[in-house]
């Protein structure tokens, strides 16, 4: 069941029950965010109203034995008590390896859950804006959701102001695992909007928004950053997030302007020299295509886990070992025709939709990137999804008989012992 959370009162208890964002903090929790222009307020809707007048309350447990739940203000002090904090809570999460890296309009709810069916061991939100989540009660509602089995979850902000920021945290912080400031993006939006990978300008803002977090929630900050063009800055700055009181950090191995993740290889080789400079635990973000290389990736980072982003948009099973034909080609092992393909995952997808409703845009988005060959192959059958100006679900599965029907066949494929281990336990292991 799919919980929303109202706004919280900022002295709210942490072993309080919360029902909807509308009713703030009585309920359960909302969704994702998105910071691009749509031009159809079709796909803003919802994919079920129904489903939300369905909520029911997320009663949390009162038993919250998080080093990071414990003492006042001083929890998060730096030295050796905040970098011991940071490994306890980590441990108690299970030390998570496979990670579904945030994505704007992408890592909703539904979406994670699919994702965690096939070995995600750990989730991040979209990023979300914290000035907007602050201020707009439909945002909340429509833009971040999540359930109790969407743990761990890491919920990522956007922010240039350290009060602000912390008010939209105090919504989320007792649903969550993390509280994530998003340090990363590169794109002209966060340009325009001084936040993301443009924060790397303004050092003393940066170290003042951890910080804020750090002293004041109860739940530990992280934070997910590219790298400068200079490593020895990198070090530099990874040692002053995890000073103001981060407690992870995720490293995307490409620099601000390196934008195209196909033609530009992140460097593991500095995700390496950061992991070795810290303390804290660190994550490496940027070449996991399949799952050869999360276990090359971690070989050679050192890194604690993983985060996929792009290749999980078109194989949400990747972490449990399947991968497209285009990664067959040219490997090494005896990979064979799996028992899945994009179009089962997708289905798959729809019916998560059904029960935790979100924007119809972020499905079209899915569908595209799931169906890509599919579409590619089919162009009259993209033509006819693209002129459908309001999507339902009955279109949607009906398109996807269609394609079946056509005969076109694109298995993932996977190793010979894995796919049996994932269907047998309905789930993958997530060991690699």
């Amino acid at each position: 069941m799919k919980f929303k959370i109202p706004p919280i009162p900022l002295n709210s208890s942490r072993n309080s029950c919360f029902p909807t964002f509308k009713s703030l903090m009585a309920s359960s929790l909302t969704q994702t965010q998105t910071l691009t222009i749509h031009s159809d307020p079709e796909d803003d809707l919802l994919c079920s109203d129904q489903q939300l007048q369905q909520q029911q309350q997320l009663l949390l447990s009162s038993s919250d034995t998080s080093p990071f739940s414990l003492g006042s203000l001083t929890r998060c002090l730096t030295g050796e008590s905040h970098i011991d904090r940071a490994w306890a809570h980590w441990l108690k999460l299970g030390r998570p390896k496979l990670i579904v890296a945030p994505m704007v309009d992408n890592s909703e709810l539904p979406f994670r859950m699919l994702c965690r069916k096939y070995g995600a061991e750990a989730a991040y939100t979209p990023m979300l804006h914290s000035r907007i989540f602050t201020e707009t009660e439909k945002y909340r509602d429509q833009e971040f959701t999540t359930c109790k089995e969407d743990r761990p979850l890491f919920v990522q902000f956007c922010a240039n102001d350290p009060d602000i920021l912390l008010e939209a945290a105090r919504r989320v912080e007792p649903f969550c695992d993390y509280v994530d400031i998003n340090l990363g993006c590169p794109q002209r939006i966060a340009k325009r909007g001084n936040y993301g990978a443009f924060l790397m300008d303004n050092l003393p803002l940066v170290k003042s928004l951890v910080q804020k977090l750090a002293l004041n929630l109860q739940v530990p900050v992280s934070c997910k950053i590219r790298l400068f063009p200079d490593l020895q800055v990198t070090i530099n700055y990874a040692k002053m997030l995890e000073e103001a009181g981060c407690s992870l950090l995720a490293v995307h191995g490409r620099t601000r302007d390196e934008k195209d993740g196909k033609k530009i290889r992140a460097d593991w080789n500095s995700i390496r020299a950061v992991k070795d400079a810290l303390r804290i635990p660190v994550l490496a973000n940027g070449n996991i295509r399949h799952i050869d290389d999360v276990q090359n990736c971690l070989e050679e980072t050192g890194a604690e886990g993983v985060l996929s982003a792009e290749s999980l948009l078109e194989n949400p099973a990747l972490f449990a070992g399947y991968r497209t034909g285009e990664w067959v080609l040219g490997s090494e092992g005896s990979d064979k025709v799996g028992k899945l393909d994009q179009t089962d995952l997708l289905v798959e997808y729809l019916k998560l939709c059904e029960r935790y409703p979100v924007p119809w845009r972020m499905i079209r988005a899915h569908v595209h990137r799931m169906l890509g060959d599919w579409f590619r192959l089919h162009p009259h059958v993209r033509e006819d999804f693209n002129a459908q100006s309001k999507l339902t679900f009955e279109f949607l599965y009906n398109m996807v008989d269609r394609l079946r029907e056509l005969g076109t066949k694109m298995p993932l494929y996977t190793k010979d012992s894995h796919e049996d281990r994932v269907l047998a336990n309905g789930l993958a292991t997530g060991n690699v």
